[in-house]
């Protein structure tokens, strides 16, 4: 009889680097702290995400921009695609406070405002079908965990931990499975998503073969990490990222 599960792996894929010209056409608040933003142009033709954790960069110019050089020199900051069609992009940012530039663009900028979209210039596409999932992140990565639930069939084992400030954070997400939402208060970013990774012991995997997506603030990646260990999880099969670091605003996850 033939294996009903042959497994899966995750496939790296190179992508044609391009950058790309967009208008703000548009703005959602899903939740007082998470805006979901439809940019526009016809540069967009032909934009692809192949991988649900796929990054590109997002450059905030501070006027009208002449070059791709001239592009790249303005203040940029890496999100992921979330929808994409033939000449819009939808993509969500977490807002907190009003640092940095991404944020605060998200939040205010006028509609029509000018922004340059590059990448993504590769790609991890889950290739085969995991005999289970967890997707473990906290509001930064809402976007690939929305990606990563569409895929799970119905009736696969799956969990989804997902830490926020407040239950009025909490954002709808399409899942095979009730989101489990962890809140940190006051408390350190992750400091509950650490908490609920490093409590699973040998004996918690939630099923055979399983795919483990988690991502949060920087502190993250060695509990997470841990955990592929503890589960004897090949880290080939997973990612286990810092999205993001406390107090650098230009930290950039490794890909």
């Amino acid at each position: 009889m033939a294996n009903a599960n042959p497994g899966f792996m995750i496939e790296r894929r190179g992508l044609d680097l391009r950058f790309r010209t967009v208008t703000l056409e548009s703005r959602e608040w899903l939740a007082p702290n998470y805006v979901k933003v439809r940019l526009r142009g016809a540069e967009l033709e032909g934009f692809d995400s192949p991988g649900s954790d796929d990054h590109m960069r997002l450059f905030f110019p501070d006027g009208p921009v002449s070059s791709v050089d001239e592009l790249r020199s303005y203040p940029n900051r890496e999100y992921t695609p979330l929808s994409w069609g033939g000449d819009w992009l939808e993509v969500e940012f977490a807002v907190h406070g009003d640092e940095g530039v991404a944020a605060p663009w998200a939040a205010s900028a006028p509609l029509g405002s000018t922004i340059g979209v590059g990448g993504p210039r590769g790609a991890g596409v889950i290739i085969g079908r995991p005999g289970s999932w967890l997707l473990v992140g906290d509001e930064t990565a809402i976007p690939a965990i929305r990606r990563f639930a569409a895929l799970i069939p119905e009736g696969v084992p799956a969990r989804i931990v997902i830490e926020v400030a407040s239950e009025a954070d909490r954002v709808e997400i399409e899942a095979p499975v009730e989101i489990e939402w962890l809140h940190r208060g006051s408390d350190a970013p992750a400091s509950h998503l650490i908490a609920f990774v490093d409590g699973l012991d040998a004996a918690d995997t939630v099923g055979d073969d399983p795919f483990c997506f988690i991502a949060a603030e920087q502190q993250i990646v060695k509990p997470g990490r841990a955990l592929l260990q503890r589960w004897g999880v090949d880290v080939a099969k997973a990612v286990v990222k810092g999205y993001w670091k406390r107090g650098e605003a230009e930290y950039h996850a490794p890909h």
